[in-house]
């Protein structure tokens, strides 16, 4: 539980990298390490290539879930080009949430130029939202501290348990 909000935040972690294994991934850690220290539980943490089609798959996977109703991916959101989380993640999600992006580049552009960089998205399935976040274990630390904020609340609305003022 978030003792702040009250929410329950049910977590999953998603590194895309062809080179990490989980003992060496440091962003995932870094992230299931925030989630924690805000109160969320991680349902589970995994590794998967950059290959487009594993990264959609794993997102499928973990947004059909059970309770999942966040999904931080970390990595695959450059310009190489086997950087396709992006791509993977546009191919599952059912609705963009483009201000989450946004402000993450927005933010740590003021501390990096090379956030610009960043081609992460993020969007919501079903009931699960999901966000890209840098593949460097900095980056990644630095972008959620952005959106650390609003995740009670997004998970909230998404779930229908409280109205939102437009």
């Amino acid at each position: 539980m978030n003792a702040e909000k009250g929410v329950k935040i049910n977590a999953a972690v998603l590194t895309a990298s062809d080179s990490r294994k989980a003992a060496d991934d440091l962003s995932g850690t870094a992230l299931v390490g925030a989630l924690l220290a805000m109160g969320a539980e991680v349902a589970e943490r995994v590794v998967v290539s950059d290959d487009l089609l594993e990264i959609r798959k794993a997102l499928l996977g973990l947004a059909g879930r059970e309770g999942v109703n966040l999904i931080l991916t970390t990595g695959g959101t450059g310009f190489s080009p086997r950087d396709n989380t992006p791509e993977a993640t546009r191919a599952v999600i059912e609705r963009e949430a483009p201000g989450i992006a946004e402000a993450m580049r927005r933010e740590t552009a003021a501390k990096t130029p090379m956030a610009m960089l960043s081609r992460g998205i993020a969007g919501i399935r079903g009931k699960t939202l999901i966000v890209n976040l840098p593949g460097s274990p900095k980056g990644a630390q630095e972008c959620f501290e952005v959106i650390r904020p609003v995740l009670a609340h997004a998970v909230e609305i998404m779930n229908e348990n409280k109205a939102h003022d437009d």
